[in-house]
């Protein structure tokens, strides 16, 4: 798919490309989005409202409407669900920066904690030399798997780690500890992190 010009087309979810629109601009756009069947532009719009704090029903409603209309041109990094917690993910991932360059990769994986009291969900934090999506497939196959994202893990959660793509193993190591550290002091039900 080519990109319209103007769009936020590679531009990470956590620059916000939209942060400046009224929200009257989002739905506007957010319209737009769903009759070109663009995934990516609405995702662009869902998470702004997300991002602000719009009510449950209503990203919801935008999430199930837009993998309706555009599943296949969707980017990875918007999670299939609402997770009550996203902001804050972002917000603390955005405070740790990698030196160096390398091959290692940060991810999260959303857990299904329904069966718990402190709520539906938590995170997983781990980093690896595959990508997260390759990561995550080896967990749910068994493969050097954690029990918690075998049993329990829905998804990649890829937006808040974008920056932590590609990294020297020594920064890698040293944030996996502290992003998980940091999460669980938020108040998230947080495995991993070694």
């Amino acid at each position: 798919m080519r990109a319209r010009a103007g769009a936020p087309r590679a531009i990470s979810p956590a620059g916000r490309p939209l942060r400046a629109l009224p929200e009257s601009a989002l739905h506007e756009r957010f319209a737009q989005a769903l009759a070109a069947h663009d995934g990516v532009a609405g995702a662009h719009c869902v998470h702004e409202l997300w991002m602000r704090g719009s009510y449950v029903a209503q990203v919801e409603a935008q999430l199930a409407a837009l993998w309706h209309a555009a599943a296949a041109s969707i980017p990875e990094w918007l999670p299939m669900r609402y997770i009550e917690w996203l902001p804050a993910v972002y917000e603390i991932a955005a405070t740790f920066r990698p030196g160096r360059r390398g091959r290692s990769n940060l991810y999260l994986v959303l857990l299904d904690f329904e069966d718990r009291r402190r709520g539906p969900f938590g995170v997983y934090v781990g980093m690896s030399g595959y990508t997260p999506a390759q990561r995550f497939d080896q967990h749910k196959a068994g493969i050097r798997a954690a029990g918690s994202v075998l049993k329990r893990g829905l998804e990649v959660l890829t937006g808040p780690t974008l920056h932590l793509q590609r990294i020297a193993r020594a920064d890698a190591t040293r944030i996996e500890a502290a992003l998980a550290q940091a999460l669980g002091d938020a108040g998230l039900l947080v495995e991993g992190g070694h």
